[in-house]
Formats: C-alpha cells, structure tokens, sequence
C-alpha cells in the first residue's frame, strides 16, 4: 500500500505564491508519474501538471508560466510551486501519482485565491 501525504495549500492574496507538497510513503519499487489535479466547485477534476519518470513535463495551458512542478527521487516527492496567483485557481488540489502500475490519490488540499 501507498499513501501520499499532501501540505502547503492555503488562503492567499491574488498574485500571491503558495507551494504544495506531496510525498509518497509505503511499499514503493517505481514510480511512473507524480502530478497534481484539481478541482473547482461545480466543475471536472483537471490536471495541472505532471513529471514522468525520465523528465517529461506537463502542464495545463492556464498555469504555464505560473506554475512550476518539481520533484525529488530520493523523497519520492513531488513540489508544485505557484506563483501569481489568481481568483479561478482556487480549488482542491490532489495529488496523484502512478506507483507500481496502481493509480493512487493523496487527501487533497484547499487552495483558495482572494480578490
């Protein structure tokens, strides 16, 4: 089994930064990707970016710029550096990560932007 454990999110001030954390603990022989989703009231989960073992980068249009995913094999973790932040990224942040060839999802964390 493997958990993932997520910190950072928080109330912030539009063009503010915030730094989410997520760190995979538990039986863990690979990891194919680590990344972050997110979810609005009233609206589908969305990813927002994603690092595939081997380097490869993904994020969604809305964020490039803004937003910068970052990992560290040795924690097994994942970092999601957000900076100038605005009103429409408030959401709940997941991480998701791909361990093993098993899909698993940490708790989620809030992120809310204020005007």
């Amino acid at each position: 089994q493997v958990q993932l454990v997520e910190s950072g999110g928080g109330l912030v001030q539009a063009g503010g930064s915030l730094r989410l954390s997520c760190a995979a603990s538990g039986r863990i022989f690979s990891i194919h990707h680590m990344g972050w989703y997110r979810q609005a009231p009233g609206k589908e989960r969305e990813l927002v970016a994603i690092i595939i073992s081997g380097g490869s980068i993904n994020y969604l249009d809305s964020v490039k710029g803004r937003f910068t995913i970052s990992g560290d094999n040795a924690k097994n973790t994942v970092y999601l550096q957000m900076n100038s932040l605005k009103v429409e990224d408030t959401a709940v942040y997941y991480c998701n990560a791909l361990v093993s060839g098993t899909n698993y999802w940490g708790q989620g964390t809030q992120v809310t932007v204020s005007s």
